[in-house]
């Protein structure tokens, strides 16, 4: 069954202090349509463009993910994002009265309680996943690293090592993104004592306190030092010989940290604009190392705008050649698809072994076979017209003649030994035994050939 893209059912808003401005703002999160991903609007400020949720529009990553178009910025958008990602929401307007999202817990949980509170709702456009074949892999000098690999599903690794003797490396894993509500979601930013002092002085985390991050108190410091940092963060003050975490809750996991850093890759991850089916392997990540690998996979996506269907010769085809033959009037020389290995509602996929032996390639280019371009169009027709007929109840009593065959394209020879992959997909609904379809060719990950078919089944005499 294909997947929907989906929306939320309403909209809901969340409230509380920026972590970095600490302005007391409001962020509301919309329905949106199909296809239009993550969007955010400043509505402080009127007349300013809305900013695409993509990895590209990233222009600072020190201290979160911070967005931006033309003179707009919002930062602290990671913990949201995650959220959307991960409860599987693809169109969302996020609209925010200030520069940053609200810190609120320092989690992703509050988030998550509003997404299911105010309902999610499937809608008619097909969920476009990107499905990871290869490896691919990102390092920096520092040592980080995040490597994707092929999987069947979204699942994410983080090793974490935070140079500190009282927090010892950590491992934490996400099998199974349906326990992210409670596996990932309530894990809480954190800091070091160390390093709130360089950020209070770069003006940053005005609005942070022990209620929106786990303080981590590891290296002793004076008591006027650290009496002098509980003043200007309005907290009380703490003995400065006791090492620990000093925040009111305790921690719920031990490796609560690195479970954090899982939830800001996901939302990182969200910027690359497609669901993903991969495993994400994260070593020592942050999130400039996680907006490099969002950058270089929306790279690998633009090469590959259109994937290959995965295709197993061992599996058994839902239709074999005798079957097709039964539906088809196509017989040799002219019958161009083997089997099919996957078909759906609007979509079809089938696969041809081309051999020397072809009958065409005797007098098509016979030094040099080449598999003719209207042969290539005629297998992906014949597909369509399987995807058509295999909807119909008695589809032996019918056939289809196509009319129209627009936006032809040949990308790459096909010769023998290739094994050819057509997938089909229905642009409209059959109508008065019209209907419109997209046909992709395919040699191994490469698109050989394409074209638009509107074709028309007719009752046999």
């Amino acid at each position: 069954m294909t997947d929907k893209q989906k929306t939320l059912k309403g909209s809901f808003s969340l409230y509380g202090k920026g972590l970095h401005t600490g302005l007391s703002l409001t962020v509301t999160f919309n329905p949106a349509p199909e296809n239009s991903g993550y969007k955010i609007q400043r509505i402080d400020i009127d007349g300013q463009p809305i900013i695409d949720a993509i990895a590209e529009n990233v222009t600072d990553t020190r201290r979160g993910t911070v967005l931006e178009k033309g003179n707009v910025r919002v930062s602290t958008v990671e913990h949201g994002l995650s959220a959307l990602y991960a409860l599987g929401i693809d169109n969302c307007l996020i609209q925010v009265n200030g520069p940053e999202f609200p810190i609120l817990d320092g989690s992703a949980a509050m988030y998550v309680e509003m997404i299911k509170k105010v309902g999610i709702e499937e809608q008619n456009a097909r969920k476009d996943y990107y499905i990871i074949k290869h490896k691919i892999e990102v390092k920096d000098q520092s040592g980080s690293c995040i490597t994707i690999l092929p999987d069947n599903e979204f699942s994410i690794t983080a090793m974490c090592s935070f140079e500190s003797k009282f927090i010892s490396s950590q491992f934490a894993t996400l099998d199974n993104i349906e326990t992210y509500a409670s596996e990932i979601a309530p894990a809480r930013t954190f800091v070091f004592v160390r390093d709130i002092m360089p950020l209070l002085e770069a003006n940053l985390i005005k609005g942070g306190d022990l209620t929106n991050a786990i303080v981590i108190y590891e290296r002793e410091v004076t008591q006027e030092k650290l009496d002098k940092l509980a003043d200007i963060m309005n907290v009380p003050h703490m003995d400065a010989t006791k090492i620990g975490y000093i925040q009111p809750r305790p921690l719920m996991w031990d490796n609560e940290c690195t479970r954090h850093k899982l939830l800001d890759i996901i939302g990182d991850m969200a910027l690359i604009g497609r669901p993903i089916k991969g495993r994400i392997v994260a070593t020592r990540p942050g999130h400039t190392i996680n907006n490099k690998f969002a950058r270089l996979m929306r790279k690998e996506i633009r090469k590959h705008e259109v994937q290959a269907p995965l295709y197993d010769p061992n599996e058994e085809p839902i239709m074999n050649n005798e079957r097709i033959r039964q539906l088809l009037p196509h017989r040799y020389p002219m019958q161009l698809v083997d089997k099919i290995i996957a078909i759906g509602p609007t979509t079809i996929v089938g696969v041809k072994n081309v051999t020397a032996n072809e009958p065409f390639f005797q007098g098509h280019f016979p030094n040099e076979p080449v598999m003719p371009g209207v042969l290539q169009i005629e297998a992906m027709a014949q597909c369509g017209g399987l995807l058509i007929l295999g909807q119909l109840e008695d589809p032996e009593l019918w056939s289809t003649y196509f009319l129209k065959i627009d936006d032809v394209k040949f990308r790459k020879k096909v010769v023998p030994g290739d094994t050819l992959l057509f997938k089909v997909e229905l642009l409209t609904p059959v109508r008065h035994g019209i209907s419109s379809m997209k046909g992709y060719m395919f040699v191994g990950d490469q698109v050989v050939s394409e074209a638009t078919f509107t074709a028309q089944i007719i009752k046999n005499k």
